[in-house]
Protein backbone atom coordinates (compact mmCIF):
# COMPACT_ATOMS: atom_id res chain seq x y z
CA UNK A 1 0.00 0.00 0.00
CA UNK A 2 1.26 3.26 -0.71
CA UNK A 3 0.04 6.73 0.48
CA UNK A 4 -0.91 9.93 -1.27
CA UNK A 5 -1.04 12.98 1.00
CA UNK A 6 -4.44 14.13 1.11
CA UNK A 7 -5.75 11.71 -0.40
CA UNK A 8 -5.38 8.54 1.79
CA UNK A 9 -4.36 4.94 1.29
CA UNK A 10 -4.35 4.23 -2.55
CA UNK A 11 -3.56 0.52 -4.40
CA UNK A 12 -0.30 0.33 -5.83
CA UNK A 13 -0.07 -1.27 -9.48
CA UNK A 14 3.00 -2.39 -11.43
CA UNK A 15 5.29 0.30 -13.80
CA UNK A 16 6.47 -1.12 -16.90
CA UNK A 17 9.24 -3.10 -15.68
CA UNK A 18 7.11 -4.47 -12.72
CA UNK A 19 7.67 -2.11 -9.92
CA UNK A 20 4.98 -0.54 -8.24
CA UNK A 21 3.59 2.56 -9.12
CA UNK A 22 0.62 4.44 -7.18
CA UNK A 23 -2.46 4.66 -8.52
CA UNK A 24 -2.37 8.75 -9.07
CA UNK A 25 0.61 8.28 -10.81
CA UNK A 26 -0.98 5.85 -13.16
CA UNK A 27 -4.18 8.17 -13.80
CA UNK A 28 -1.78 11.26 -14.40
CA UNK A 29 -0.78 9.51 -17.10
CA UNK A 30 -3.91 10.03 -19.07
CA UNK A 31 -3.38 13.46 -19.11
CA UNK A 32 -1.34 16.35 -20.67
CA UNK A 33 -0.11 17.88 -17.11
CA UNK A 34 3.39 16.69 -16.04
CA UNK A 35 3.69 14.96 -12.99
CA UNK A 36 2.72 16.78 -9.60
CA UNK A 37 5.57 18.63 -9.02
CA UNK A 38 8.69 17.12 -7.03
CA UNK A 39 10.54 19.24 -4.98
CA UNK A 40 13.98 19.74 -7.61
CA UNK A 41 17.17 18.09 -5.30
CA UNK A 42 19.18 20.86 -2.92
CA UNK A 43 21.73 20.11 -5.23
CA UNK A 44 23.32 20.91 -8.59
CA UNK A 45 22.07 19.11 -11.25
CA UNK A 46 23.51 18.37 -14.77
CA UNK A 47 21.92 21.78 -16.20
CA UNK A 48 20.25 24.65 -14.31
CA UNK A 49 17.60 24.02 -12.33
CA UNK A 50 14.92 26.92 -10.55
CA UNK A 51 16.67 25.71 -7.11
CA UNK A 52 20.72 26.27 -8.63
CA UNK A 53 19.92 29.46 -10.99
CA UNK A 54 16.79 31.21 -9.22
CA UNK A 55 18.34 34.05 -12.21
CA UNK A 56 17.59 32.23 -15.24
CA UNK A 57 14.55 29.59 -14.53
CA UNK A 58 11.25 30.45 -12.25
CA UNK A 59 9.95 27.60 -10.07
CA UNK A 60 8.12 25.16 -13.12
CA UNK A 61 10.47 25.14 -15.42
CA UNK A 62 12.90 22.98 -17.51
CA UNK A 63 14.39 25.48 -19.59
CA UNK A 64 14.44 29.76 -19.15
CA UNK A 65 11.03 30.56 -20.17
CA UNK A 66 9.52 27.01 -20.80
CA UNK A 67 7.35 24.71 -18.11
CA UNK A 68 6.81 21.34 -17.69
CA UNK A 69 3.09 21.97 -18.90
CA UNK A 70 5.01 23.07 -21.99
CA UNK A 71 7.06 19.97 -22.52
CA UNK A 72 4.29 17.64 -21.55
CA UNK A 73 1.73 19.82 -24.41
CA UNK A 74 4.23 18.59 -26.78
CA UNK A 75 4.71 15.02 -25.92
CA UNK A 76 0.88 15.13 -25.99
CA UNK A 77 0.71 16.28 -29.45
CA UNK A 78 3.21 13.92 -30.82
CA UNK A 79 1.51 11.17 -29.40
CA UNK A 80 -1.58 12.51 -31.29
CA UNK A 81 -0.06 12.57 -34.28
CA UNK A 82 1.17 9.13 -34.39
CA UNK A 83 -2.84 8.18 -33.42
CA UNK A 84 -3.17 10.14 -36.80
CA UNK A 85 -0.73 8.21 -38.88
CA UNK A 86 -1.76 4.75 -37.00
CA UNK A 87 -5.02 4.97 -38.25
CA UNK A 88 -5.98 1.46 -39.06
CA UNK A 89 -3.43 0.01 -36.86
CA UNK A 90 -5.74 -1.33 -33.90
CA UNK A 91 -4.75 -3.09 -31.29
CA UNK A 92 -1.49 -2.38 -31.24
CA UNK A 93 1.26 -0.62 -29.00
CA UNK A 94 3.26 2.21 -29.85
CA UNK A 95 6.80 2.99 -28.55
CA UNK A 96 8.29 6.58 -29.40
CA UNK A 97 12.11 6.86 -28.77
CA UNK A 98 14.52 9.55 -29.25
CA UNK A 99 18.03 9.38 -27.98
CA UNK A 100 20.19 11.99 -26.65
CA UNK A 101 23.47 13.40 -28.71
CA UNK A 102 26.39 11.84 -27.20
CA UNK A 103 29.65 13.49 -25.80
CA UNK A 104 31.78 14.50 -28.57
CA UNK A 105 35.51 15.03 -28.16
CA UNK A 106 38.14 17.47 -29.04
CA UNK A 107 41.18 15.47 -28.70
CA UNK A 108 41.82 12.51 -26.52
CA UNK A 109 39.52 13.70 -23.20
CA UNK A 110 39.25 16.73 -23.90
CA UNK A 111 35.29 17.37 -24.79
CA UNK A 112 33.86 19.77 -26.59
CA UNK A 113 30.76 21.75 -24.70
CA UNK A 114 27.97 19.39 -24.59
CA UNK A 115 24.93 20.78 -26.78
CA UNK A 116 21.61 18.61 -27.11
CA UNK A 117 20.22 17.09 -29.63
CA UNK A 118 16.88 19.20 -30.71
CA UNK A 119 14.61 16.98 -31.26
CA UNK A 120 15.20 15.10 -28.09
CA UNK A 121 15.41 18.90 -26.49
CA UNK A 122 12.14 19.53 -27.93
CA UNK A 123 10.22 16.95 -26.19
CA UNK A 124 12.01 16.61 -22.71
CA UNK A 125 14.31 19.96 -21.93
CA UNK A 126 16.83 17.34 -20.70
CA UNK A 127 20.38 18.49 -21.37
CA UNK A 128 22.05 15.21 -20.15
CA UNK A 129 24.50 13.24 -22.92
CA UNK A 130 23.95 9.53 -23.26
CA UNK A 131 20.41 9.52 -22.54
CA UNK A 132 17.04 8.32 -24.14
CA UNK A 133 13.20 9.38 -24.09
CA UNK A 134 10.63 6.87 -24.11
CA UNK A 135 6.99 7.88 -24.90
CA UNK A 136 4.69 4.45 -24.40
CA UNK A 137 1.27 4.09 -24.98
CA UNK A 138 -1.03 2.78 -22.46
CA UNK A 139 -2.65 -0.71 -23.00
CA UNK A 140 -6.46 0.10 -23.34
CA UNK A 141 -6.07 3.15 -23.50
CA UNK A 142 -6.61 5.24 -26.84
CA UNK A 143 -3.67 7.21 -27.83
CA UNK A 144 -2.83 10.57 -27.29
CA UNK A 145 -2.81 8.77 -23.33
CA UNK A 146 0.69 7.51 -22.68
CA UNK A 147 3.41 8.05 -20.27
CA UNK A 148 7.45 9.59 -20.34
CA UNK A 149 10.32 8.03 -19.62
CA UNK A 150 13.93 9.55 -19.85
CA UNK A 151 16.92 6.39 -19.25
CA UNK A 152 19.59 8.65 -17.75
CA UNK A 153 23.27 8.29 -17.03
CA UNK A 154 23.90 6.90 -13.19
CA UNK A 155 25.35 8.91 -10.60
CA UNK A 156 28.76 8.26 -10.28
CA UNK A 157 30.91 10.37 -8.10
CA UNK A 158 34.34 9.44 -9.88
CA UNK A 159 32.72 10.84 -13.31
CA UNK A 160 31.39 13.62 -11.59
CA UNK A 161 34.27 14.84 -9.89
CA UNK A 162 35.84 15.17 -13.53
CA UNK A 163 32.48 16.05 -15.85
CA UNK A 164 30.34 17.64 -13.60
CA UNK A 165 27.03 17.01 -11.44
CA UNK A 166 24.41 14.73 -13.08
CA UNK A 167 20.72 14.81 -12.47
CA UNK A 168 20.16 11.43 -11.82
CA UNK A 169 17.02 9.63 -12.04
CA UNK A 170 15.22 11.58 -9.39
CA UNK A 171 17.07 15.26 -10.00
CA UNK A 172 15.88 14.16 -14.41
CA UNK A 173 11.76 12.92 -12.92
CA UNK A 174 12.04 16.44 -10.38
CA UNK A 175 13.02 19.02 -13.47
CA UNK A 176 11.28 17.71 -16.35
CA UNK A 177 8.15 16.82 -15.18
CA UNK A 178 8.53 12.59 -16.60
CA UNK A 179 6.53 10.23 -15.19
CA UNK A 180 9.42 7.88 -14.86
CA UNK A 181 13.58 7.34 -14.73
CA UNK A 182 15.57 4.98 -15.04
CA UNK A 183 19.48 4.72 -15.41
CA UNK A 184 20.53 3.94 -18.92
CA UNK A 185 21.74 0.40 -18.42
CA UNK A 186 17.88 -0.38 -17.59
CA UNK A 187 16.75 0.36 -20.78
CA UNK A 188 17.87 -2.96 -21.95
CA UNK A 189 14.89 -4.44 -19.90
CA UNK A 190 12.27 -2.07 -22.16
CA UNK A 191 14.10 -3.43 -25.35
CA UNK A 192 13.41 -6.48 -24.48
CA UNK A 193 9.66 -5.97 -24.51
CA UNK A 194 9.30 -4.23 -27.64
CA UNK A 195 10.37 -7.30 -30.12
CA UNK A 196 6.84 -8.44 -30.42
CA UNK A 197 4.69 -8.00 -33.08
CA UNK A 198 2.02 -6.39 -31.28
CA UNK A 199 4.38 -3.47 -30.49
CA UNK A 200 5.21 -0.35 -33.04
CA UNK A 201 8.52 1.00 -32.36
CA UNK A 202 9.14 4.76 -33.79
CA UNK A 203 12.38 5.58 -34.25
CA UNK A 204 15.03 7.10 -36.49
CA UNK A 205 16.72 4.43 -37.55
CA UNK A 206 18.32 5.64 -40.97
CA UNK A 207 20.46 8.77 -39.10
CA UNK A 208 21.18 7.53 -35.69
CA UNK A 209 21.93 10.12 -33.42
CA UNK A 210 23.94 7.97 -30.51
CA UNK A 211 25.75 5.35 -32.60
CA UNK A 212 27.08 3.62 -29.33
CA UNK A 213 23.18 3.76 -27.86
CA UNK A 214 22.13 2.47 -31.34
CA UNK A 215 24.35 -0.11 -31.78
CA UNK A 216 23.61 -1.40 -28.15
CA UNK A 217 19.98 -1.59 -27.88
CA UNK A 218 18.30 -0.35 -31.17
CA UNK A 219 19.95 -2.12 -33.88
CA UNK A 220 19.58 -5.26 -32.85
CA UNK A 221 15.51 -4.49 -32.18
CA UNK A 222 15.52 -3.11 -36.15
CA UNK A 223 17.08 -6.21 -37.25
CA UNK A 224 14.20 -8.31 -35.65
CA UNK A 225 11.84 -6.48 -35.88
CA UNK A 226 12.35 -6.47 -39.74
CA UNK A 227 12.74 -10.21 -39.84
CA UNK A 228 8.96 -10.33 -38.07
CA UNK A 229 7.71 -7.44 -40.99
CA UNK A 230 7.03 -5.28 -38.47
CA UNK A 231 9.42 -2.46 -39.36
CA UNK A 232 10.37 0.67 -37.23
CA UNK A 233 9.07 3.92 -38.14
CA UNK A 234 10.34 7.07 -38.77
CA UNK A 235 9.53 9.53 -35.90
CA UNK A 236 12.11 12.78 -37.08
CA UNK A 237 9.20 14.43 -39.57
CA UNK A 238 6.41 14.08 -36.78
CA UNK A 239 8.99 16.31 -34.32
CA UNK A 240 9.64 18.57 -37.25
CA UNK A 241 5.78 19.55 -37.83
CA UNK A 242 5.59 20.32 -34.27
CA UNK A 243 8.95 22.50 -34.01
CA UNK A 244 7.62 24.31 -37.14
CA UNK A 245 4.74 26.11 -35.25
CA UNK A 246 6.12 28.67 -32.33
CA UNK A 247 4.09 28.57 -28.69
CA UNK A 248 3.91 31.93 -27.56
CA UNK A 249 6.47 30.82 -24.91
CA UNK A 250 9.01 30.01 -27.95
CA UNK A 251 8.48 33.31 -29.51
CA UNK A 252 9.15 35.03 -26.71
CA UNK A 253 12.45 33.37 -26.60
CA UNK A 254 13.53 34.22 -30.01
CA UNK A 255 12.13 37.79 -29.23
CA UNK A 256 15.15 37.83 -26.78
CA UNK A 257 17.60 35.82 -28.89
CA UNK A 258 16.96 38.24 -32.17
CA UNK A 259 17.51 42.08 -29.58
CA UNK A 260 20.54 40.28 -28.25
CA UNK A 261 22.05 39.77 -32.01
CA UNK A 262 20.77 43.26 -33.26
CA UNK A 263 22.74 44.83 -30.21
CA UNK A 264 26.10 42.90 -30.89
CA UNK A 265 26.11 43.98 -34.78
CA UNK A 266 25.42 47.27 -33.66
CA UNK A 267 28.29 47.09 -31.17
CA UNK A 268 30.46 45.39 -33.88
CA UNK A 269 29.34 47.82 -36.57
CA UNK A 270 30.89 50.95 -33.80
CA UNK A 271 33.67 48.68 -33.38
CA UNK A 272 34.98 48.67 -36.70
CA UNK A 273 37.13 51.29 -37.76
CA UNK A 274 39.35 50.36 -40.42
CA UNK A 275 41.93 48.48 -41.36
CA UNK A 276 40.24 45.51 -39.01
CA UNK A 277 41.20 41.80 -38.73
CA UNK A 278 38.11 40.07 -39.39
CA UNK A 279 39.49 37.59 -36.15
CA UNK A 280 38.79 40.67 -34.18
CA UNK A 281 35.19 41.70 -35.60
CA UNK A 282 34.37 37.97 -34.88
CA UNK A 283 35.82 38.47 -31.44
CA UNK A 284 33.84 41.37 -30.83
CA UNK A 285 30.74 40.24 -32.21
CA UNK A 286 30.97 37.07 -29.55
CA UNK A 287 31.72 38.82 -26.77
CA UNK A 288 28.14 40.98 -27.26
CA UNK A 289 26.35 38.08 -27.40
CA UNK A 290 27.03 36.51 -24.64
CA UNK A 291 27.89 39.82 -22.39
CA UNK A 292 23.81 39.88 -23.51
CA UNK A 293 23.14 36.69 -22.10
CA UNK A 294 23.84 34.44 -25.03
CA UNK A 295 24.84 30.64 -24.52
CA UNK A 296 27.12 30.29 -27.22
CA UNK A 297 27.00 31.14 -30.82
CA UNK A 298 24.53 29.51 -33.17
CA UNK A 299 27.06 28.51 -35.50
CA UNK A 300 30.63 29.78 -36.58
CA UNK A 301 29.77 33.19 -37.80
CA UNK A 302 31.32 34.41 -41.63
CA UNK A 303 33.34 37.43 -40.95
CA UNK A 304 34.27 38.31 -45.09
CA UNK A 305 36.43 41.26 -45.93
CA UNK A 306 36.42 42.83 -49.69
CA UNK A 307 36.30 40.27 -51.88
CA UNK A 308 35.79 37.13 -49.78
CA UNK A 309 31.86 37.91 -48.96
CA UNK A 310 31.16 36.43 -52.34
CA UNK A 311 32.08 32.88 -50.52
CA UNK A 312 28.86 32.50 -48.92
CA UNK A 313 29.80 30.41 -46.24
CA UNK A 314 33.46 32.06 -45.59
CA UNK A 315 34.66 31.15 -41.67
CA UNK A 316 38.63 31.41 -41.83
CA UNK A 317 38.00 34.89 -40.35
CA UNK A 318 41.90 35.58 -40.57
CA UNK A 319 42.08 37.90 -43.09
CA UNK A 320 42.46 41.88 -42.62
CA UNK A 321 39.73 43.97 -43.97
CA UNK A 322 41.41 46.93 -45.69
CA UNK A 323 40.28 50.90 -45.96
CA UNK A 324 37.46 50.86 -48.55
CA UNK A 325 35.96 47.10 -48.10
CA UNK A 326 32.97 46.41 -47.17
CA UNK A 327 32.80 43.62 -44.21
CA UNK A 328 29.71 40.87 -44.43
CA UNK A 329 28.80 39.29 -41.26
CA UNK A 330 26.69 36.70 -41.03
CA UNK A 331 25.91 35.52 -37.49
CA UNK A 332 23.85 34.49 -34.61
CA UNK A 333 23.41 33.58 -30.58
CA UNK A 334 21.40 30.69 -29.47
CA UNK A 335 19.77 31.89 -26.25
CA UNK A 336 17.40 29.26 -23.82
CA UNK A 337 17.65 27.07 -26.92
CA UNK A 338 16.75 29.16 -29.46
CA UNK A 339 18.90 31.22 -32.29
CA UNK A 340 18.55 33.63 -34.36
CA UNK A 341 20.24 34.21 -37.86
CA UNK A 342 21.47 37.75 -38.98
CA UNK A 343 23.50 39.23 -41.96
CA UNK A 344 24.81 42.67 -42.43
CA UNK A 345 27.25 44.04 -44.68
CA UNK A 346 28.77 47.54 -43.78
CA UNK A 347 32.12 49.12 -45.22
CA UNK A 348 34.32 49.12 -42.25
CA UNK A 349 35.79 52.87 -42.66
CA UNK A 350 32.14 53.87 -42.04
CA UNK A 351 31.10 55.36 -45.75
CA UNK A 352 29.72 53.31 -48.69
CA UNK A 353 31.37 54.27 -52.31
CA UNK A 354 28.78 55.08 -54.70
CA UNK A 355 29.08 51.47 -56.29
CA UNK A 356 28.83 50.12 -52.86
CA UNK A 357 25.84 51.83 -52.17
CA UNK A 358 24.21 51.44 -55.32
CA UNK A 359 24.89 47.21 -54.96
CA UNK A 360 23.27 47.76 -51.07
CA UNK A 361 20.47 49.84 -52.29
CA UNK A 362 19.67 47.03 -54.54
CA UNK A 363 19.37 44.27 -52.24
CA UNK A 364 17.62 46.23 -49.25
CA UNK A 365 14.92 47.35 -51.80
CA UNK A 366 14.43 43.84 -52.87
CA UNK A 367 14.88 42.18 -49.22
CA UNK A 368 11.71 45.08 -48.04
CA UNK A 369 9.77 43.41 -51.08
CA UNK A 370 10.27 39.76 -49.74
CA UNK A 371 9.60 40.80 -46.53
CA UNK A 372 5.70 42.41 -47.36
CA UNK A 373 5.23 39.03 -48.93
CA UNK A 374 5.62 37.19 -45.84
CA UNK A 375 1.90 36.83 -45.13
CA UNK A 376 -0.25 33.28 -44.61
CA UNK A 377 -0.79 31.31 -47.60
CA UNK A 378 2.61 32.76 -49.36
CA UNK A 379 5.82 29.99 -49.35
CA UNK A 380 9.09 30.41 -49.32
CA UNK A 381 9.53 29.01 -52.51
CA UNK A 382 6.70 31.76 -53.45
CA UNK A 383 9.16 34.54 -51.71
CA UNK A 384 11.98 32.97 -54.12
CA UNK A 385 10.44 33.24 -57.13
CA UNK A 386 9.84 37.19 -56.00
CA UNK A 387 13.42 37.61 -55.16
CA UNK A 388 15.20 36.18 -58.10
CA UNK A 389 12.95 38.37 -60.57
CA UNK A 390 13.57 41.36 -58.22
CA UNK A 391 17.38 40.65 -58.29
CA UNK A 392 17.42 40.10 -62.68
CA UNK A 393 15.88 43.21 -62.96
CA UNK A 394 17.94 45.40 -60.44
CA UNK A 395 20.74 43.50 -62.14
CA UNK A 396 19.79 44.65 -65.33
CA UNK A 397 19.24 48.67 -63.72
CA UNK A 398 22.82 48.36 -62.44
CA UNK A 399 24.29 47.29 -65.95
CA UNK A 400 25.02 43.64 -65.21
CA UNK A 401 22.91 42.29 -67.14
CA UNK A 402 22.29 43.31 -70.30
CA UNK A 403 18.92 44.59 -70.91
CA UNK A 404 17.87 42.17 -73.48
CA UNK A 405 18.79 38.63 -72.12
CA UNK A 406 16.59 36.22 -73.82
CA UNK A 407 13.57 34.66 -70.64
CA UNK A 408 15.56 31.22 -71.48
CA UNK A 409 18.44 32.72 -69.68
CA UNK A 410 17.30 35.38 -67.13
CA UNK A 411 16.85 32.98 -63.94
CA UNK A 412 20.33 31.11 -64.73
CA UNK A 413 22.13 34.43 -65.62
CA UNK A 414 20.23 35.69 -62.17
CA UNK A 415 21.23 32.20 -60.18
CA UNK A 416 24.80 32.60 -60.41
CA UNK A 417 24.82 36.46 -58.87
CA UNK A 418 22.68 34.90 -55.95
CA UNK A 419 22.82 30.77 -55.50
CA UNK A 420 21.64 30.55 -52.47
CA UNK A 421 17.45 30.33 -51.55
CA UNK A 422 15.56 33.20 -50.01
CA UNK A 423 15.52 31.77 -46.97
CA UNK A 424 15.22 29.27 -44.07
CA UNK A 425 12.94 27.83 -41.13
CA UNK A 426 14.35 28.82 -37.92
CA UNK A 427 13.85 27.93 -34.23
CA UNK A 428 15.98 25.69 -32.24
CA UNK A 429 18.47 24.84 -35.10
CA UNK A 430 20.17 27.59 -37.38
CA UNK A 431 17.85 25.37 -41.00
CA UNK A 432 15.23 24.55 -38.72
CA UNK A 433 13.12 21.76 -39.69
CA UNK A 434 15.39 21.21 -42.78
CA UNK A 435 12.54 17.80 -43.50
CA UNK A 436 9.76 20.62 -44.57
CA UNK A 437 9.36 21.71 -47.47
CA UNK A 438 9.94 25.51 -48.13
CA UNK A 439 6.35 25.15 -50.28
CA UNK A 440 4.35 25.05 -47.80
CA UNK A 441 1.97 27.64 -47.37
CA UNK A 442 3.13 29.98 -44.16
CA UNK A 443 1.32 29.67 -41.43
CA UNK A 444 1.22 32.46 -38.16
CA UNK A 445 3.62 30.84 -35.58
CA UNK A 446 6.39 29.70 -38.09
CA UNK A 447 9.59 31.58 -38.22
CA UNK A 448 11.47 32.26 -41.47
CA UNK A 449 14.76 34.24 -42.29
CA UNK A 450 15.05 36.43 -45.38
CA UNK A 451 18.08 36.44 -47.23
CA UNK A 452 18.17 38.29 -50.32
CA UNK A 453 22.42 38.51 -51.82
CA UNK A 454 23.94 39.85 -54.85
CA UNK A 455 27.49 38.51 -55.01
CA UNK A 456 29.97 39.89 -57.80
CA UNK A 457 33.73 38.11 -57.55
CA UNK A 458 36.78 40.19 -58.12
CA UNK A 459 37.51 37.93 -61.46
CA UNK A 460 34.03 38.30 -62.91
CA UNK A 461 35.05 39.71 -66.19
CA UNK A 462 31.37 40.30 -67.53
CA UNK A 463 30.28 42.43 -64.50
CA UNK A 464 31.20 46.20 -64.56
CA UNK A 465 34.50 47.13 -62.78
CA UNK A 466 33.27 49.30 -60.55
CA UNK A 467 30.95 46.26 -58.46
CA UNK A 468 33.65 43.52 -58.76
CA UNK A 469 34.53 42.10 -55.57
CA UNK A 470 31.93 43.33 -53.95
CA UNK A 471 29.31 40.79 -52.20
CA UNK A 472 25.97 42.17 -50.11
CA UNK A 473 23.72 40.10 -48.54
CA UNK A 474 21.26 41.52 -46.10
CA UNK A 475 18.85 39.23 -43.84
CA UNK A 476 16.24 39.35 -40.97
CA UNK A 477 14.49 36.93 -38.75
CA UNK A 478 10.38 37.02 -39.00
CA UNK A 479 7.55 35.70 -37.69
CA UNK A 480 4.54 35.25 -39.79
CA UNK A 481 1.55 36.79 -37.42
CA UNK A 482 -2.29 36.71 -38.94
CA UNK A 483 -1.42 39.85 -40.08
CA UNK A 484 2.07 42.26 -40.99
CA UNK A 485 5.44 40.22 -40.65
CA UNK A 486 7.18 40.70 -37.24
CA UNK A 487 10.71 41.47 -37.54
CA UNK A 488 12.45 39.87 -34.67
CA UNK A 489 15.92 41.86 -35.79
CA UNK A 490 13.90 44.80 -36.31
CA UNK A 491 16.83 46.61 -33.72
CA UNK A 492 19.82 45.85 -36.29
CA UNK A 493 20.47 48.81 -38.48
CA UNK A 494 20.57 48.23 -42.16
CA UNK A 495 19.93 51.46 -43.90
CA UNK A 496 22.16 53.52 -45.08
CA UNK A 497 22.20 56.47 -43.30
CA UNK A 498 21.86 54.27 -39.64
CA UNK A 499 24.69 52.28 -40.47
CA UNK A 500 27.24 54.97 -41.53
CA UNK A 501 25.81 57.14 -38.32
CA UNK A 502 26.64 53.87 -36.29
CA UNK A 503 30.22 53.57 -37.91
CA UNK A 504 31.13 56.74 -38.01
CA UNK A 505 30.37 57.36 -34.21
CA UNK A 506 33.13 58.57 -31.75
CA UNK A 507 33.71 56.08 -28.71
Amino acid sequence: MARVPGRGLVTAVRGWRGCSVCMSCALRRFSIQPAQQKKIPNRYLGQPSPFTHPHLLKPGEVTPGLSQVEYALRRHKLMALIQKEANGWDGLDHTVILLSNPTYYMSNDIPYVFHQNTNFLYLCGFQEPDSILVLQSIPGKALPSHKSILFVPRRDPNRELWDGPRSGTDGAIALTGVDEAYTIEEFRHLVAKLKGESNIVWYDLAKPVHTELHSDYLQPLAEIKARNKNHIQRIQHLVQNLRLIKSPAEIERMKIAGRVTAEAFTETMFASKSPVDEAFLYAKFEFECRARGADILAYPPVVAGGNRSNTLHYVKNNQLIKDGELVLLDGGCESACYVSDITRTWPVNGRFTKPQADLYQAVLDIQKSCLSLCSPGISLENVYSLMLSLIGQKLKDLGVLNSSITESHFFKAVRKYCPHHVGHYLGMDVHDTPDISRSLPLQPGMVITIEPGIYIPEDDMSAPERFRGIGVRIEDDVLITEGAPLILSADCPKEIYDIEQICGRKS
